[in-house]
């Protein structure tokens, strides 16, 4: 197994460095892991899209979840590891980020658009289901008191819903699109925080493997792929950006 000073010497000679990152890298800024013990997932039963678009009182039942989501991001901030891979992006290392987090710490952290495809889409954006038309999500919150009517489109009457996908909604076809080609041109492919066993997304980290890929996965907990790892590191992700950042600036 390769260890960690090899595995910098790696990361610094390489260009085409994609990161895959899942909860475990939001937790350590306070954001819960949606399944785990006090999880929205263990609150609230999850709305099906179908049943947001056919039922008003599920529509209710998801904006009141969604809310309280909406007051958690108020006051979470990047971590370390968040921050980490905005650097590797403005050392020219990095070929894209692939995230499964819907909370957009990387963007404040300073990975640009281009570089990033949120699998599951973002909380911080609302958007019109039938004209496509974007908001501001605070502005659409503070009308979520009492017996709210679920919030509708200013510009054609449709259905707003937080850009997240839903279960039972359609993966964003343009984001699996390059989630696979950055998959298949990587070099190196560093998963953080994921426990892998979220499908389609989990399958990423095959394809980059069979095409060639270095693998590295960075998780406390056990994963369905550790025995593929090139490089695996089980302890905190913050310490493994504490051990590693300082090999990356040695020449």
């Amino acid at each position: 197994m390769t260890t960690l000073q090899q595995f910098a010497s790696s990361l610094k000679a390489c260009q085409d460095i994609v990161f895959f990152t899942g909860a475990g890298i939001s937790t350590e800024s306070g954001v819960p892991d949606f399944r785990s013990p006090g999880g929205i997932w263990t609150r609230y039963t999850p709305v099906y899209y179908s049943d947001f678009l056919d039922s008003e009182a599920a529509r209710i039942q998801y904006w009141n979840m969604k809310k309280e989501t909406n007051e958690l991001y108020k006051d979470v901030k990047p971590n370390i590891g968040h921050y980490s891979i905005a650097e590797f992006e403005k050392r020219g290392l990095l070929l894209g980020l692939i995230t499964q987090n819907v909370d957009g710490l990387h963007q404040l952290a300073g990975v640009s658009e281009g570089k990033i495809v949120e699998l599951h889409g973002t909380d911080r954006k609302v958007t019109c289901l039938e004209c496509g038309k974007e908001f501001e999500p605070n502005a659409i919150y503070e009308r979520i008191v009492g017996n709210f009517q679920p919030p509708a489109c200013d510009a054609c009457g449709g259905y707003l819903k937080p850009a997240t996908i839903s279960f039972g909604q359609q993966m964003p076809a343009r984001a699996m699109q390059c989630a696979q080609e950055w998959s298949e041109t990587a070099k190196i492919f560093i998963v953080v925080g994921s426990s892998l066993v979220v499908q389609p997304a989990a399958s990423f980290p095959v394809i980059a493997k069979q095409s060639g890929a270095l693998l590295a996965i960075i998780n406390r907990e056990k994963t369905p792929l550790d025995s593929k790892a090139d490089y695996r590191w089980s302890k905190g992700i913050g310490e493994f950006f504490e051990q590693l950042n300082p090999l990356l600036e040695n020449k």
